[in-house]
């Protein structure tokens, strides 16, 4: 990857941080407020990864973004998102054989237990499609945040050109649930479901674990100094509209194509 790619891909983070920033106070309804109780850690919501499957994945994604930066072209633009050793990869690439080759690259990494490849071919997004992908997922995320019986942090939303993907460990109910609160979203296009499905039981095995460390966390918390910053997230009451969010159809829903990975460790030198 080239210097001027890295200085432009640098200072349109750091635009998109700050559009963030300003999204975060002009979402509408009360969802918004429940957003900020999560700041505060009032609203308990975790990760159905072990950590070491979380510390994997963020291997996983180091290892992939860092080869296809090394073998793809300029004119590419991917993404890479892993969740439990599934990686999604988004963007835009200027033909198929691109678009095999970023797959192949991914394949060659140890590890990866399945690839959904999503690359358009067509020329790169631009700098606005990608501020409003970013402001849609917080859209998406906050909507999820306050619907009823749904645990927002057992989803992973990406966006690109509008189409919201939609991974986690989630029972075929939650994926349901999920992938509908993402399709009635003003804004998104399409949601193509990435999940990988649990069982009921197995979710409920899933969710005492997490329950357990976080109960651990919580003791460690408790004895560390308090703190007298404000919670990051937070959001005063008089920023906080009653305005409804905008109406629109449904947007339609798809299921992903899985693609083999490279599950196996020994299967290829590192």
């Amino acid at each position: 990857m080239n210097k001027t790619r890295v200085k432009a891909t640098l200072a349109n983070a750091t635009i998109v941080v700050s559009m963030l920033s300003g999204v975060a106070l002009t979402l509408q309804g009360c969802a918004l407020a429940v957003v900020g109780v999560v700041g505060a850690g009032t609203l308990a919501a975790t990760d159905r990864r072990t950590l070491g499957a979380q510390t994997e994945d963020r291997e996983i994604q180091v290892k992939a973004s860092s080869r296809i930066g090394e073998n793809l072209p300029d004119t590419a633009h991917i993404d890479v998102t892993v969740f439990n050793r599934r990686v999604l990869l988004t963007g835009e690439v200027p033909d198929d054989a691109s678009k095999q080759k970023a797959e192949a690259v991914v394949r060659g990494i140890n590890n990866v237990g399945s690839i959904v490849n999503e690359l358009a071919i067509q020329g790169v997004s631009s700098f606005s499609s990608r501020a409003n992908d970013s402001y849609l997922e917080g859209r998406v995320k906050t909507a999820m945040v306050g619907e009823a019986n749904l645990r927002a942090n057992y989803y992973k939303v990406v966006c690109e050109r509008g189409i919201v993907y939609l991974m986690g460990l989630v029972t075929q109910d939650e994926g349901a649930h999920g992938a509908d609160v993402g399709a009635q979203t003003p804004g998104v296009e399409q949601v193509v479901k990435v999940f990988q499905y649990i069982k009921p039981e197995e979710a409920m095995a899933l969710e005492a674990a997490a329950a357990a460390s976080s109960d651990a966390s919580a003791v460690s918390a408790a004895s560390a100094p308090a703190s007298t910053e404000q919670t990051v997230g937070t959001v005063p009451d008089s920023s906080v509209t009653s305005r409804p969010l905008d109406k629109q159809a449904p947007a339609p829903v798809k299921d992903s194509n899985v693609h083999s990975g490279n599950p196996n460790p020994a299967s290829t030198a590192e």
